[in-house]
C-alpha cells in the first residue's frame, strides 16, 4: 500500500478516483467552481475593472460563500460550522465600492489630505 493511501486509511478518509476528463463526476465540485466563476465575473463587470483583478474577486467570492447559509451544512454558515462562533456581518462592504485609507501623521504634511480615496478590493488574509 502506497503512503498516500495508508494516510488517507489512518485518517478515516475515502479516496475516490474518477475517469480524466470526466468533470461531470465531479458534481458539487464542478457547480461551485461554476457558482465562484459567475461571481468573479458579475462583480468585475459591475465595478468595470479588468480581467486581471480576478484573484481579488475570487477570494472575496470565497469569503462571501463561506459567510452564506449552506444546503449541505444544513443552513448553517460554513465559518460558524468551521470555527464554532457567531460569524458577523457588520464588515461587509460592496466590492469595487469607494473606500479610503488614512495617511500617517508622519507620511503627510499639516496640509496634505489625511486620507486617500482607492476602491474596495476584499478583506485581507486575517
Amino acid at each position: 500500500m502506497g503512503a498516500f493511501r495508508n494516510y488517507c486509511k489512518c485518517n478515516g478518509i475515502r479516496h475516490e478516483r474518477s475517469v480524466l476528463k470526466t468533470p461531470q463526476h465531479n458534481g458539487i465540485t464542478e457547480r461551485m467552481s461554476k457558482t465562484i466563476v459567475e461571481k468573479i465575473r458579475t462583480m468585475l463587470s459591475h465595478v468595470k475593472l479588468p480581467k486581471s483583478f480576478w484573484d481579488e474577486a475570487l477570494m472575496t467570492a470565497v469569503d462571501l460563500i463561506n459567510l452564506s447559509p449552506s444546503a449541505p451544512l444544513n443552513g448553517d454558515v460554513p465559518n460558524k460550522f468551521w470555527s464554532g462562533k457567531d460569524v458577523s456581518y457588520n464588515h461587509l462592504k460592496v466590492f469595487g465600492c469607494r473606500a479610503f485609507v488614512h495617511i500617517l501623521k508622519d507620511e503627510r504634511s499639516k496640509l496634505d489630505a489625511k486620507s486617500k480615496e482607492c476602491i474596495f478590493m476584499g478583506y485581507g488574509n486575517e
